[in-house]
């Protein structure tokens, strides 16, 4: 579908694990400076890190910044374009997108940018490297706006590794140090201050000079059953240690995501990312990649348009036969949709406009308003026919002109009608406008050249079929 226009941008860069808090907030602070400065946006709002929800699983290295944009903003491609131009810190690449359809997307797919790659695999390290050689390989391709591999094993631990021979000297279990080092480190809520409706946990854990480095966290004092104050040190080993930040599971497998963002049409796009992928990356076995985000939307999209838009035709073709009882009048009106397409092809390209799920019901549309149209011009022509009975062609040519005649002005009153309720549609603005005017944009174009067709050629397609038996007036007179 095209992009729905929310009045609102979703700017999501991404940075490598590892970022802490301050140079979260410090970054955050500078990119919602640069936002203000242009011209067209209104407010800007971000965040780093997660909502105090499960709902939103999002690491402290992913920002979402909401531009609210002003009143008017209409050449979106443009703007955007501007702001990805300004908006380049090193090692954050960005995403542009619009925050409703992204929560969507996300929720749908897991995907949070137009185009994801999923790779699946075993090892989160080897999915690491895929990822990354992915994240080139498409950085290579035209239209390319952004392009980021999640680092799945960029993840730092500190781990506790109890010696429990050493604490049962001590008289201490597993638990006791467990409970030491969940005090110190995150924090004992030991009551909640109360301020009228609003409650507050008070927590306490040690300052930030006693737990900031392994060393002193290893002189944290574990209480003994004697009263002894133990150091951590003598009970656990304290190591730093790399792993999974955070684990995709997709279908049974470990999941790494390759996030892509592109102004281009997405399936021109995919096409040459497969080619460079294909010849750049090299997948070991027992690993894939599945194309996800808004390609799968256009690959169900394309196999269910190939499924309905023959059977919407064969229906239409059906029920203009059960209608005249006549093949050649089905087929007749039938020929309208083809030559309708012309004129609808030929505004889209005028526009600029992709084919789109919005084009397609646009067309799907039009084929219905063309036999509808055509079902009344052959009307007209039978009642003529019938009215004159004519004896030869030069009275069948007559015959045929009068009631073609007659549909000149129901026909123009019809195109002026449609053009009238549809061409304020193309000049809209605002939410939802973008895809209205890919619905219309074909009906448009189509009725146009639809019209042509009834008034010109289908009177003379109908001279062919009903005066080829018919003999000439000329020819009449000579035998007389």
């Amino acid at each position: 579908m095209p992009p729905l226009n929310e009045g609102t941008l979703l700017y999501m860069p991404t940075s490598v694990p590892g970022m802490s808090d301050a140079s979260a907030r410090d970054v955050l602070q500078r990119q919602d400076q640069m936002l203000r400065k242009f011209p067209e946006v209104e407010r800007v709002f971000g965040k780093a890190g997660r909502f105090d929800t499960p709902t939103d699983p999002a690491p402290l290295n992913m920002f979402e910044t909401v531009v609210t944009l002003k009143p008017g903003v209409q050449d979106w491609e443009a703007l955007v374009a501007r702001l990805d131009a300004a908006m380049q810190f090193t090692g954050m690449p960005n995403v542009w997108w619009m925050p409703i359809q992204t929560r969507t997307e996300m929720l749908a797919t897991g995907v949070r940018s137009p185009l994801g790659i999923l790779v699946l695999g075993p090892d989160t390290g080897t999915i690491d490297r895929i990822g990354a050689a992915i994240e080139a390989a498409l950085r290579e391709v035209p239209g390319t706006r952004s392009a980021f591999a999640e680092r799945i094993g960029g993840g730092y631990f500190l781990d506790f590794d109890v010696d429990r021979d050493h604490a049962a000297r001590f008289g201490l279990n597993a638990m006791d140090v467990e409970e030491a080092v969940e005090v110190a480190v995150g924090g004992l809520t030991v009551s909640t201050s109360i301020e009228g409706r609003e409650r507050y946990p008070v927590t306490v854990r040690y300052a930030r000079d006693f737990r900031s480095d392994p060393q002193a966290l290893g002189r944290v004092r574990v209480a003994a059953i004697d009263g002894a104050q133990i150091a951590l040190g003598q009970v656990a080993s304290l190591k730093l240690r790399t792993g999974p930040s955070m684990l995709r599971d997709e279908n049974g497998q470990l999941a790494g995501y390759v996030f892509a963002d592109t102004g281009r049409p997405i399936d021109d796009y995919v096409r040459d990312a497969k080619k460079a992928v294909a010849a750049r990356v090299e997948l070991p076995s027992g690993y894939r990649l599945e194309w996800a985000g808004q390609y799968r939307y256009l690959e169900r999209a394309k196999a269910r348009l190939a499924l309905v838009v023959p059977l919407t035709l064969f229906v239409i073709f059906l029920l203009l036969f059960f209608n005249s009882r006549s093949t050649v009048e089905a087929l007749l009106v039938m020929l309208a949709v083809p030559f309708s397409l012309v004129g609808a092809f030929w505004l889209l390209w005028l526009l600029g406009y992709h084919l789109s799920v919005a084009v397609w019901v646009g067309l799907i549309a039009l084929a219905g308003l063309d036999a509808e149209t055509g079902i009344v011009m052959l009307l007209y022509l039978d009642l003529a026919w019938r009215e004159r009975k004519p004896a030869n062609r030069e009275e069948a040519r007559e015959a045929i002109f009068h009631g073609a005649v007659k549909r000149i002005r129901p026909k123009m009153m019809t195109v002026a009608t449609i053009l009238a309720g549809l061409l304020p549609v193309l000049w809209s603005q605002g939410a939802g406008a973008d895809v209205m005017k890919r619905i219309a944009a074909p009906m448009v174009g189509g009725v146009v050249t639809s019209a042509i067709l009834e008034l010109v050629v289908y009177p003379a397609l109908y001279f062919v079929w009903k005066g080829r038996r018919l003999p000439q007036r000329a020819a009449e007179g000579s035998r007389s």
